[in-house]
């Protein structure tokens, strides 16, 4: 192992002799440079524990927090804040750790452990004075939302987990190399944008989703000064996460209504962890939406902004239990329609 990387090294090395510092991710851009570019007339930002936190409040109506998930930014939320902000007062922030918001210095973020991150969000909702509001986290983000709910379910309306981390699973791929043992200790320093890239894609199963746009926007936050290192950290700490068998144990304790969406293609987070939220948690529904992958709220933001609104706006059913479902309820993006899948070893669940 220790040839292997040391031959990994020496390869990184040449390829940055050969391509540049800036296309192996070993820059650093100002700044002030990334603010330029990434923030807008709605930006603001707010002090939590020492940590300039990034956000932005737009739009009228009830409040509506959304969480972005691993290596993202707020960005990721930018079409459905069009579609929904003329219905809604719609926050978002640029999650500790990642963005314009970059690295935490706290001692207590140091590891993926919920409290820290549940009690930077409420001080972060009580400094807005936001005594109630709609809640929807996706990825990492979703992990920090029920846990959120769980501790302070009376602040929350309703709730949405977007392809969110709940339950034991493997790594995703890129991150999983990224986090490697040995890896671990070169990635902060060298992310080569080819890398990013391959990354980016496998987050999506729409190709044409992956704009030049977006490609540049993970790979400029990644320039922000101490954002490697902070990426590879929650990297490191998924990786024990998701292996810990106890993980998904606080979810019963969800009282909170759910809407669960997933994409029927997500390569990160398998469709059989939205299997296990709906087990465990006693008032929750699902959409799952056939050709998209990990992202539905850009990969069919209209359609996916529209359901969390119907879900928002409507009574839910309240069963007193519900049991696994021996057929899926799919969302075809292409037809605009509902189809039942089968639960069967051959279907694409």
């Amino acid at each position: 192992m220790h040839r292997l990387l040391l031959r990994i090294s020496s390869l990184l090395v040449l390829a940055i002799s050969l391509i540049g510092c800036t296309a192996m991710g070993t820059a650093t851009v100002p700044y002030n440079e990334l603010a330029e570019k990434y923030t807008n007339l709605s930006s603001q930002y707010m002090d939590i524990n020492g940590l300039t936190v990034h956000y932005r409040i737009e739009g009228q109506g009830p409040p509506l927090v959304l969480l972005h998930g691993v290596s993202s930014s707020l960005h990721t939320w930018d079409a459905w804040v069009d579609q929904l902000k003329d219905k809604y007062q719609v926050i978002r922030l640029d999650m500790p750790g990642f963005g314009l918001t970059g690295p935490d210095d706290n001692p207590n973020s140091k590891s993926e452990k919920s409290d820290y991150m549940v009690d930077v969000l409420n001080t972060f909702t009580e400094k807005l004075g936001l005594d109630r509001f709609f809640l929807v986290g996706n990825s990492l983000g979703g992990y920090f939302a029920w846990n959120y709910a769980a501790k302070y379910p009376s602040k929350l309306y309703k709730m949405v987990l977007m392809s969110a981390t709940g339950y034991p699973q493997d790594m995703p791929f890129w991150l999983g190399f990224a986090s490697f043992p040995g890896m671990h200790w070169i990635s902060p320093y060298i992310m080569p944008k080819f890398l990013v890239n391959r990354t980016i894609y496998s987050a999506y199963e729409n190709d044409d989703v992956v704009t030049d746009e977006v490609k540049a926007r993970y790979f400029d936050m990644l320039q922000r000064r101490g954002n490697r290192e902070s990426y590879v950290r929650h990297f490191v700490n998924m990786r024990d996460m998701v292996d810990d068998e106890s993980l998904g144990e606080k979810v019963k304790d969800v009282v909170v209504p759910t809407l669960l969406m997933w994409g029927a293609e997500d390569n990160w987070i398998p469709i059989d962890v939205m299997r296990h939220f709906h087990r465990d948690l006693p008032y929750s529904e699902y959409l799952v939406y056939e050709g998209v992958g990990h992202l539905p709220m850009e990969e069919v933001p209209v359609q996916s902004a529209r359901d969390a609104n119907n879900f928002f706006m409507s009574e839910l059913r309240k069963p007193s239990a519900h049991l696994q479902e021996s057929e899926i309820k799919f969302y075809d993006a292409q037809q605009y329609d509902f189809h039942m899948g089968s639960n069967e070893d051959e279907s694409p669940l």
